[in-house]
């Protein structure tokens, strides 16, 4: 039976001239259309194989499953999703959104020639560093900058040209661990320094830095903002200018990671994190910091400070196997120009706009998400009160007030529903708190009310 059973089994020649796969042969690769045949007939193959007499083959579904797996191998790996969780910097969710102009300039960037390395005043080559190093100075103050492709190289490349097989002195309570299990003593080793820690995780005293100073071995004080965790309680760290004043007595530079790269002060709005203005008002050596968190830009690494250093660093080999492309430039210096009018950036870069939204605002949104879905047979939805969070190693501690809509089903659960919508045409990444959806509506665009009304009701 099993052998007359193999025999009906449809060749991929023969399934290829089904009209239903014709509109995919046109849209797509054939490689794809042809994997996913295979793939199916294979799977069947196996399936006929431990069958019983009773089995009986269904061409339908299989052309049914052929279709389906092609749909699947259509849609591209990185899809727009919609951040209905209330984090602003979702990591995961590709931390912060670029501005309309800023997007702009990175697809113009991409789609034509552009002036990267050549200096049209001059007529020859260029650096790829002065198209953002002029407004990074304008805005901060500082002698020189730089730009590299994230805040890790960032600090890998500082450390690598101001102190290869030297010391770095650091406080232990400063010896953080990014995302991805990336640690600031493995990027140090990586950088061909050594790590000398000071004072104990919770206590460190300017005269724990003043007794570890070696006039041979060391080559720089590092401070590290712990932008993703708190230490509270019996505590005492050193301040950014009491190290700096240290180094200037010591003559040693001072190197200051903070990490989320804050533009302005965002205080009023309850996020009490330092800014980049003060790391440069303490008249810090070299500051680092991302441009993909607070920054509210494209991901990178920023380097700023005085420019003997920098200089040191744009020579050194590292620099160009950590630079950014034209892309990253373009939308950052977009993004930089905007902080040109702090009110314009605090509207325009979305990541500022969500961080700044008033709750009353945000609660208007919810209203009309709610009274849009409670119209649908079996879902019952309500508005609620919700915290939501920064992200991104940013404000740990910090609770934003903001309104979500929850919802609930008649007959399905909540991780079903959060399964289809994490699968619907435009994935809906949402919360699921006491058996309810919760869509967190602070980091949901006005425009994405109706995708997420109009996939509920495609359930």
């Amino acid at each position: 039976m099993n052998n007359e059973m193999m025999r009906k089994i449809p060749k991929i020649d023969e399934v290829l001239q089904e009209q239903c796969l014709f509109v995919y042969l046109e849209e797509m690769p054939k490689v794809l259309v042809m994997d996913s045949i295979r793939e199916c007939i294979s799977e069947l193959r196996t399936q006929v194989s431990k069958a019983d007499d009773n089995y009986t083959l269904d061409y339908n579904l299989l052309l049914a499953d052929i279709v389906n797996r092609i749909e699947k191998k259509k849609k591209l790996s990185m899809r727009e999703v919609i951040n209905a969780t209330g984090t602003v910097i979702h990591t995961n969710l590709g931390r912060s959104k670029l501005s309309d102009e800023a997007s702009k300039a990175a697809v113009l960037s991409a789609t034509s020639y552009s002036n990267l390395e050549y200096d049209l005043a001059k007529g020859g080559r260029g650096l790829r560093h002065t198209h953002v190093e002029y407004i990074l100075k304008k805005l901060t103050g500082v002698e020189a900058a730089m730009v590299v492709n994230n805040n890790a190289a960032a600090t890998m490349l500082t450390l690598s040209a101001m102190g290869y097989g030297k010391e770095m002195i650091v406080s232990r309570g400063e010896l953080v661990e990014i995302g991805g299990s990336f640690r600031i003593p493995d990027i140090m080793m990586q950088s061909g320094c050594s790590l000398k820690e000071v004072g104990a995780t919770n206590k460190t005293k300017l005269s724990d830095y003043e007794m570890a100073i070696d006039d041979e071995k060391t080559a720089a004080l590092m401070k590290v903002h712990t932008s993703n965790y708190k230490i509270v309680g019996f505590t005492e760290d050193v301040s950014l200018d009491e190290l700096v004043k240290l180094g200037y007595e010591k003559s040693l530079p001072v190197i200051y990671d903070m990490g989320s790269g804050l533009m302005v002060n965002l205080t009023k709005y309850g996020v009490s994190e330092p800014t980049v203005l003060d790391a440069v008002k303490s008249g810090i050596d070299v500051a680092l910091f991302s441009g993909d968190k607070l920054l509210g830009g494209p991901q990178c690494g920023i380097i700023i400070g005085k420019s003997n250093y920098i200089d040191k660093l744009k020579r050194h080999p590292l620099a160009r196997a950590l630079r950014v492309d034209k892309m990253t430039l373009a939308s950052l210096e977009v993004t930089l120009r905007t902080y040109l009018d702090e009110d314009k950036a605090l509207v325009e870069i979305p990541t500022l706009k969500m961080i700044t939204s008033l709750p009353e605002t945000i609660k208007k949104k919810a209203e009309k998400l709610s009274e849009e879905l409670n119209e649908i047979c079996d879902i019952k939805a309500e508005v609620v009160e919700t915290k939501d969070q920064i992200g991104g190693g940013s404000a740990p501690t910090t609770y934003l007030d903001g309104y979500g809509v929850s919802i609930s089903h008649k007959t399905l659960t909540s991780e079903k529903l959060e399964r289809k919508l994490r699968n619907s045409k435009t994935p809906i990444i949402c919360r699921i708190y006491k058996d309810k959806i919760i869509f967190v509506l602070r980091t949901v665009g006005d425009d994405e009310i109706e995708v997420i009304a109009k996939a509920i009701k495609e359930l």
